[in-house]
């Protein structure tokens, strides 16, 4: 599933195509790509066309485009609605000349005009339709800055995502509230980093490879973790990320791809995920025999070394 990178990447790509532009017509292909929508896609399609997308927004990896009002789109009033975009474990939202060939798993496609001469269409493409389209209602942020990355400072998000935390890369992130929240937790260093509540935008593979950057173990007790580790841990987390920007993103197959449809290559970086049985790069250029080893995980996997990550005592697995 797509972590903050990989979204951030589409929100940028987002950002450079359709803010600023007013939605047309609204082909929903597949009705199960927006059926989070709660009054279907009739009203799904009323509530889009003509309205105009006013910024491309992230938290975490949450991505919504805030709409004027399609009655009004020039008012200058504050947005009240967003489409909120999921892409679950397939999902794509690629922007396309109107006369591209239609992608094979295409479910929404929206008509995007007020540039003359440039038309474009959102495409949302979704293989396994684990993701979706809807249209959410924004509400005010809990803290009053802004909801997310994005190129306004709206103080909205929308009410599914207002539950999940600030990310790393937010500039309004606390490192210190971190901190006192992860030694509050009592739980493996991990589980605390994959709770989207507590730090957003987190996944699998950037929770290993930022545990290993920090040389940490995922079993780590957090109410031992003192405050230079957390900083650590921060830093290791917002380098690779930061990283994994530069480069794109991860991608292991084609179903993860920015806007333009192009994935992305931070996958030849990865220094722990998806390395089992492969030698430790730090250990084997400091002269040590650590080696990368996978481990089961929350019915998932995780990835460390067995000699800079050792396991911990008291564990919390």
């Amino acid at each position: 599933m797509p972590e903050l990178p990989e979204v951030e990447v589409v929100r940028r790509g987002l950002a450079s195509w359709v803010a600023g532009r007013t939605v047309g017509a609204v082909d929903v292909v597949d009705a199960r790509s927006v059926r989070r929508h709660a009054l279907g896609a009739e009203d799904f399609r009323g509530q889009l066309e003509g309205a105009r997308v006013v910024d491309a927004v992230r938290r975490g990896k949450y991505l919504w485009l805030p709409l004027s009002d399609p009655a009004a789109p020039d008012s200058g009033t504050a947005p009240h609605t967003a489409l909120l975009a999921h892409l679950g474990m397939s999902g794509q939202l690629l922007v396309e000349e109107p006369d591209a060939p239609d992608e094979k798993h295409l479910k929404v496609r929206l008509t995007l005009s007020d540039v003359p001469g440039m038309p474009r269409e959102l495409r949302f493409v979704d293989q396994r339709i684990f993701g979706g389209l809807a249209v959410v209602p924004l509400v005010a942020t809990h803290d009053g800055g802004p909801g997310g990355r994005g190129g306004s400072d709206l103080a909205l998000i929308p009410g599914e995502a207002a539950h999940i935390g600030r990310d790393p890369l937010d500039p309004l992130f606390d490192p210190e509230a971190f901190h006192r929240r992860l030694r509050a937790r009592r739980t493996g260093i991990k589980r605390a980093l994959l709770d989207q509540r507590l730090v957003s935008g987190i996944g699998n593979i950037y929770a290993d490879e930022a545990l290993w950057s920090a040389r940490l173990h995922y079993a780590r007790p957090t109410d031992t973790l003192r405050r230079p580790e957390t900083d650590r841990l921060v830093h290791a987390v917002r380098d690779v990320m930061g990283r994994a920007l530069v480069a794109g993103g991860t991608s292991f197959d084609s179903l993860y791809v920015n806007v333009n449809g192009a994935s992305g290559y931070f996958s030849r970086s990865l220094d722990a995920y998806g390395r089992a049985g492969r030698a430790c790069r730090r250990c084997a250029a400091a002269g040590e025999s650590g080696v990368i080893v996978r481990e089961p995980f929350m019915n998932r996997s995780s990835y460390r070394c067995t000699r800079c990550q050792p396991v911990p005592r008291n564990a919390r697995w």
